[in-house]
């Protein structure tokens, strides 16, 4: 019995070290053309009107794609917490 405990232990164990091994692709920032591709695969979802989604697509096509990615690096990071008045967090 204490055979098949320590078997079931040793075992447990090894699938859970597999498991937390790591061996997930790292995740990339994405580049300008995918960030591009993305934006038109969301337009593509979005279900607006024939002439609303090609005046959004011709504003998506007519910028240059350097421009776009420096004007996302240029808001730095985003901070998710919302700041409460102070009021508000008393009550």
């Amino acid at each position: 019995m204490n055979r098949l405990l320590a078997l079931s232990l040793l075992l447990s164990a090894s699938v859970l070290a597999g498991c937390a091994a790591g061996n997930h692709p790292e995740l990339r920032p994405y580049s300008a053309e995918e960030t591009h591709q993305l934006a038109l695969e969301d337009l593509n979802r979005r279900g607006l009107s024939y002439d609303e989604f090609q005046a959004r697509k011709a504003q998506l096509m007519e910028q240059p794609q350097l421009q776009r990615a420096h004007e996302f690096d240029n808001r730095g990071e985003v901070n998710a917490e919302v700041s409460l008045p102070s009021k508000a967090r008393q009550g």
